[in-house]
């Protein structure tokens, strides 16, 4: 967007200084952030009534998320870093979740994809909140084997793994036309029916939880968090866990 036609940048949007700066624009009260607030009623979360291994809570929540009719109920940011502790953040689908962790499937070559490579330590947000739940994860986030890839791979729709080779992503495209252009030369290499073989810079991504944190908003600010945080077992071994109350 050029900067004559953004909002604010005409006369009448802004108001301006005796010297000539401009002071914050008039935003309308509807579109202002600073007046956006919702007060939350939820019931509490207790310590006592949540279960000994934060997977196991999580698919209770989970359970909740998808019989309240969540969109996507699946998608979390996955946040990933840099050698130099640069972060970059993105919507993925979880694909799978059991006692060993979360899963999801990308590009290996992507920024995600490099930068674990470079730095496993990344962060996941399922964000909640027609319900005002989070659930918040640290992790190790390491390579599933290459069978549990392909097996999951020839499930996805043949369009989807298609578009798995079509896509070099996360890098400059020179046009939406050279994408397509990409995609229809795989349909026409195989055809709806041909089995797509699994491409090798594409694979799943297991995240070994470190910590897992329950958020339920609550009035005031008050919010309830309780979080699940390894305290031993060693790699491999059953974990063990405390499940500690954070501030708001």
């Amino acid at each position: 967007m050029s900067e004559q036609n953004a909002p604010g940048a005409r006369g009448e949007d802004a108001e301006r200084e005796p010297d000539g700066g401009a002071r914050r624009a008039h935003v309308p009260h509807v579109l202002d952030p600073a007046g956006m607030r919702e007060q939350y009623r939820a019931e509490g979360i207790e310590a006592e009534g949540f279960a000994a291994e934060p997977m196991d809570q999580f698919g209770r929540w989970f359970a909740d998320a998808v019989a309240a009719g969540i969109f996507e109920p699946n998608a979390m940011v996955v946040s990933t870093a840099d050698t130099r502790g640069r972060p970059s953040s993105r919507t993925v689908l979880l694909k799978q979740y059991a006692a060993r962790g979360f899963v999801f499937y990308t590009n290996h070559t992507s920024r995600k994809g490099r930068e674990i490579a470079e730095n496993p330590h990344v962060a996941l947000l399922f964000p909640w909140h027609p319900m005002a739940r989070q659930v918040l994860v640290t992790g190790t986030a390491a390579h599933v084997d290459r069978a549990e890839t392909a097996a999951y791979f020839h499930s996805r729709p043949h369009g989807s793994q298609l578009g798995a080779w079509a896509s070099e992503q996360s890098r400059v495209v020179a046009s939406r036309e050279v994408l397509d252009e990409q995609y229809a030369r795989l349909a026409a290499r195989y055809p709806e029916g041909s089995e797509v073989p699994v491409p090798p810079h594409w694979g799943g991504y297991l995240v070994t939880p470190e910590t897992v944190e329950f958020w339920q908003g609550r009035e005031n600010r008050l919010h309830d968090r309780l979080r699940y945080r390894r305290t031993g077992g060693e790699q491999g071994a059953e974990p063990e866990w405390t499940l500690e109350r954070l501030s708001p």
